[in-house]
């Protein structure tokens, strides 16, 4: 009898330790996230080293938890990766999104060094061609991290956000912006490939009342040939201001403007009314600061400018 109780005993104590085992090792089949997991997001790996829009290695030795932002295009891109609640500072131009408004300000174009750095952000996203380029080389010396960019076109848009994305641990809402651009741009290139080369639309395009337009090498002329039309100032480089006489002369079919002017003061300028755009009324505004700023709603303003050079066409294709 005592043998057999000893005997119970060793068989009971392997089962209970075979239970303990068992539910101490319920292997993770992935439709669950492990405990104290945040449903399996993966973290980003840092450092992260990146060479930005100055050609210079940039390390960004952590995740970064305050972020202040020089330049409107890239806060724009910092709150589209969903960023908003890492935003410690911005600028006085920064108004989009409405959120923006309400962080601390550090300067306009004339940044307040010393107001960035009483912020203490790990890092600062600007732009190497609107920001002052002694301004950045300043709060780099100061110990700030900073990285900077000025796209020329769209493809130096999306490596832009992808890199931001990079520096943020935001690399996979990076790539699902620029999925939703991609397609944005696709939908533009659509509308302009039912257009026939002879019959696409000779467009003028002003950023301000006295006559400053696009020329070649700009990405604006680079947003009207995407939506399948002739810029009339082709042939020009850069941003210029051309004369009246010749927009008459270029005669184009639409014309796009960006600044404040009333549609009415742009049709009755001297001369104007022979133009083919001013007779079939193809006067269109479109909203400056989603057609020049280069972040993440500049396929939005493609759009705006397909849609305005081909109505038709672009409200059959977009359905």
């Amino acid at each position: 009898m005592k043998r057999w109780r000893r005997i119970s005993a060793v068989w009971l104590s392997l089962l209970l330790v075979f239970v303990m085992v068992g539910c101490g090792s319920t292997p993770n089949t992935g439709d669950n996230p492990p405990a104290g997991g945040d449903s399996g997001k993966q973290e980003a790996d840092f450092p992260v080293t990146l060479t930005d829009g100055t050609n210079t290695k940039v390390t960004v030795k952590k995740e970064p938890k305050r972020i202040i932002s020089l330049i409107p295009s890239m806060t724009e891109t910092a709150y589209a990766l969903g960023l908003g609640d890492r935003m410690v500072g911005v600028t006085t131009n920064d108004d989009y999104p409405a959120e923006a408004k309400k962080v601390e300000k550090v300067g306009d174009m004339n940044i307040d060094e010393e107001k960035v750095l009483s912020l203490k952000p790990d890092l600062v996203l600007a732009s190497s061609g609107l920001n002052d380029k002694k301004t950045i080389e300043k709060l780099r010396k100061l110990g700030l991290t900073v990285v900077a960019y000025e796209p020329q076109d769209l493809d130096g848009v999306f490596q832009q956000i992808r890199d931001v994305g990079k520096a943020t641990g935001a690399g996979k809402e990076a790539e699902q912006l620029i999925g939703k651009m991609k397609k944005e741009k696709q939908l533009a290139e659509k509308v302009a490939a039912k257009v026939p080369a002879d019959k696409q639309a000779k467009v003028w395009i002003e950023v301000s009342s006295d006559l400053f337009t696009a020329g070649d090498e700009t990405f604006m002329n680079e947003l009207i040939t995407l939506a399948g039309g002739k810029n009339v100032a082709t042939g020009e480089k850069g941003w210029f201001q051309a004369s009246s006489e010749n927009v008459v002369k270029w005669n184009p079919d639409v014309i796009l403007y960006t600044h404040p002017d009333k549609k009415e003061k742009i049709t009755s300028r001297g001369g104007w009314k022979s133009i083919q755009a001013v007779k079939e009324g193809r006067v269109e505004h479109l909203e400056s600061n989603i057609v020049s700023r280069s972040g993440p709603r500049i396929t939005e303003g493609l759009l705006q400018i397909s849609k305005a050079i081909y109505p038709d066409i672009y409200a059959e294709t977009a359905k």
